[in-house]
Order: structure tokens, then sequence, then C-alpha cells
């Protein structure tokens, strides 16, 4: 008889980023579900875990942000290859470049081999950010207007709830309609392609914009694991090497139901790190 017991999915490796550890809109919960609920044999942290400005301006460390940072050490310990590339948010963590937190690797950037052989250029993203380079008061205003813009989208979805509606994301909705913010997310795509290109990588991965996406742009595989603040995305490559983006919200139950398929071996060896710098 089969049972209803938790399957865990694994991988061979899963990429996270843009959490925003230590803001109240952090989906911490969620991805402590997700953590809990996959194995990899690397696990790739690309920048923003933690808000680094938020919690300068105002504390805030809830309970499952404190869970979400055991867990992800838990891992490591367990033999998961763990490395963080933080992010603009995180920033202060990148002068640990070449250092460890326990089993955790710290570094800016990383070159990922794929199962398929292919060389993907990793990082967070935030360096072909213009306004974060030349007007960093103009990015923290930014932040600031985007944290009302998420408590304006908790009151309407709390008037959706009460009219029998679904979750709406008012940010997502402005993204893709709004014509600035459309070139913007374009500009950083063609940016961080032309990188990869570059650095004769064949894809990129990376964060920063809250847009997950999988496509190729000019001949380079462009991979965004997204965030976990509105769309709580993952990356995830198979074992055969193929890369899917997770929406944990939506694919959980069906995740939940499937049995494991063990389909590969899994390696002595997992990475898939060429270099660090």
């Amino acid at each position: 008889m089969k049972a209803d017991v938790l399957t865990i999915r694994r991988y061979r490796a899963i990429f996270i980023s843009d959490v925003h550890l230590g803001t109240r809109r952090a989906q911490a919960s969620a991805l402590l579900d997700f953590l809990r609920e996959t194995e990899s044999n690397t696990l790739y942290l690309v920048g923003d875990m933690i808000d680094g400005w938020s919690l300068r301006q105002k504390w805030y460390w809830d309970q499952l942000h404190n869970d979400v940072i055991q867990k992800i050490m838990r891992k490591a310990r367990k033999g998961t290859k763990v490395f963080f590339i933080p992010g603009n948010h995180d920033e202060n963590f990148r002068d640990f470049t070449g250092h460890r937190f326990g089993h955790v690797a710290v570094m800016r950037e990383a070159v990922y081999k794929s199962a398929s052989g292919l060389s993907y250029l990793i990082l967070h993203g935030d360096k072909f950010d213009n306004v974060i380079y030349f007007a960093p008061w103009l990015a923290k205003l930014g932040d600031w207007a985007y944290e009302r813009l998420m408590d304006m989208n908790s009151v309407v979805n709390g008037l959706r709830r009460v009219l029998g509606f679904g979750k709406w994301s008012l940010s997502a909705y402005i993204k893709h309609k709004v014509k600035k913010a459309v070139e913007f997310i374009s500009r950083f795509e063609e940016a961080v392609v032309r990188e990869a290109h570059a650095r004769g990588c064949q894809g990129v991965i990376c964060g920063h914009i809250h847009t997950p996406d999988n496509r190729m742009i000019d001949g380079i595989h462009y991979l965004n694991d997204g965030d976990w603040v509105e769309s709580c995305t993952a990356l995830v490559e198979h074992f055969d090497g193929r890369f899917e983006i997770i929406d944990w919200k939506k694919n959980k139950p069906e995740i939940v139901r499937q049995l494991v398929e063990v389909n590969a071996t899994p390696e002595p060896e997992s990475p898939a790190l060429v270099h660090l710098r």
C-alpha cells in the first residue's frame, strides 16, 4: 500500500535568490517548505538573501528567518555544496569573498558546468544596474517605493479576498505594463547576456530583478531564478541537464503528490564549480 509520505524532489543543482530575509515581505515560510521538500547536490544562493538595507533602517527578524538560515546550514553540513554570491542588499558579505561560513563558501561570482557540459556564468546582476552604481541614493529611494508598493499590494489582495478573487501581484503587473520598467528589464537582460558571451559561457544565471525567466537571448541561455518576495520561484537543474523554473506556490500541490523519481545516480562530485572570483 502506498502511504501518503512526503517525498523529496532531488535535483542536480538548485538556485535561489532575492529572499530579503529581515523584511516582513520575505516569504520565509514558503522557502522553508521548499528547502524541506527538495534536495540537491549543489545549492547556489544568488544574492539578496538578507536585506541589510532594511535591517539598518528598522530591525525585523522573525523566527522563520532563523529557520531558513539554519536549514541551509544543515544542508551544507550534510553534504550539499552551498555557495553564496552576495547581492546589493547583502553586499557587506562581499568582504568575505573566498571565506566560508561553516560549510558555506562565499564568492562574487562563479562559472557552473551543467550536466550537458555547458558553462553558465552565475552572478547576482546588480553590477549591471546603473542606478545602483551611479545613483545609490536613487536605488534606496526605489527600494522604499517598492516597500510602499508591497504594502499597497497587501491591501489590494485583502479586498480581492473579500470579493472572492485570487491573489494578484500589483508590482508584477506594473513591471510588465509600465514602459520604463519593461525597458529596464530588457536592458538588464541584454547586459548580462553580453557579459556571459564575453566570458565564453553558453548561459547566465542571475537574480536581482525579481523576474523569473528561462529563454534564449542572442544565442545565450538566459536564466533568472526570480525571488521569494512575490513569485516564490527557484531555478533547478535536473540530472539530465534540463533547467526548470519551479513556481513553488503553483506547483507545490502537484510536487507533493508525486513519488520521487531518482532518474540518475547521484554524481560523486557535483559541480560544477569551474572557478571562483
